[in-house]
């Protein structure tokens, strides 16, 4: 059985390496590549694709929001790739689809592809499409956090863990990590950053700021009601007096 495939993945080298390593698999051909959410619901209904390489964590629409869009009884034979190990990777193995957590091997890969031409026609039934559609929306409600950021540097993909992370800023359409003295960029809004990273241990200071609770020194005021917050590193960040949580969490009072 010959599987249609589509790619995606906001990391372009994530999908050529995904790519790469397709090309070695016999079987399967890719008939396209998404960078974004939006795209991937375009490619899909218009080229009807068996199976679907699907990353979990993507800016503004992640791949739950896809399914979602598509419907879980539309949607192709999906096989999740991420590089986050929030999830409860073992339940996925007793649905419907399979589960590649970055980086994976080409023999993790053979095995998911494996799983995939064991599915009738390439679709899930619709019995299975709910018990995963379920899975996934306990699963993303779990008070589970990333462990570690992806980040694209040089031509390699780092793995981060945010516990090393001392804090995070804006930077256009990008977040800036400060971990140590290295400086690492991501596409991703402080927003979405701050619903991956566990609340007792990251909060927003500012508009543009997001601090690693570990790395604080101490917080000392400032005027008008504002207050600087002193890491370990030396560095010193600004606690705007609008961030309510940050500011009781911190002084432990009330605003």
């Amino acid at each position: 059985m010959s599987l249609r495939a589509l790619i995606v993945d906001d990391e372009v080298l994530a999908r050529k390496a995904l790519l790469r390593l397709l090309r070695s698999e016999s079987g399967v051909s890719v008939i396209g590549q998404c960078g974004d959410g939006e795209s991937a619901i375009d490619a899909i209904r218009r080229t009807q694709p068996d199976l679907v390489f699907l990353d979990v964590q993507m800016p503004e629409m992640d791949g739950f929001r896809v399914v979602e869009t598509i419907g879980v009884e539309q949607m192709p034979m999906t096989i999740f790739v991420t590089a986050f190990d929030r999830y409860a990777l073992h339940a996925f193995d007793a649905n419907a689809v399979d589960y590649l957590l970055k980086p994976f091997a080409a023999d993790r890969l053979s095995r998911a592809l494996a799983r995939a031409r064991d599915r009738s026609l390439g679709r899930l039934d619709k019995e299975a499409a709910q018990r995963l559609f379920s899975l996934l929306d306990r699963t993303r409600s779990q008070s589970d956090y990333a462990q570690r950021l992806t980040v694209s540097t040089r031509g390699r993909i780092l793995f981060v863990p945010v516990a090393d992370i001392d804090w995070i800023e804006a930077e256009d359409n990008y977040a800036r990590l400060h971990v140590s003295r290295r400086v690492y960029d991501v596409r991703e809004t402080l927003q979405a950053l701050m619903e991956k990273l566990d609340p007792r241990d990251f909060v927003r200071i500012h508009r543009s700021t997001i601090v690693n609770l570990h790395r604080i020194r101490e917080v000392q005021p400032w005027f008008q009601g504002s207050h600087i917050v002193l890491l370990h590193s030396g560095e010193e960040l600004r606690m705007s007096r609008y961030q309510r949580d940050a500011v009781e969490r911190l002084l432990g009072k009330r605003t």
